[in-house]
């Protein structure tokens, strides 16, 4: 079973790696490794809010499951 701190470690490093596919690498003069969880949810809400629904962070994501006509 997951513990938390390992939950949040996983978080953390999959909300780094979405910040810098972004090119985002600091904030405020802080590295990304050195923010806190609730901080980086923070940033990625504030970079989300910014960017254009058809950019890369906030494009259309095709997950390939199909839906069944209905006759």
């Amino acid at each position: 079973m997951i513990q938390l701190e390992d939950f949040s470690s996983i978080r953390k490093k999959i909300l780094i790696d979405l910040l810098i596919a972004c090119s985002v690498f600091e904030k405020e003069d802080k590295s990304l490794l050195e923010l806190s969880l609730t901080e980086l949810e923070d940033e990625i809400r504030r970079y989300q809010s910014q960017s254009h629904p058809h950019s890369d962070f906030g494009s259309l994501r095709i997950t390939g499951k199909k839906t069944k006509k209905k006759e």
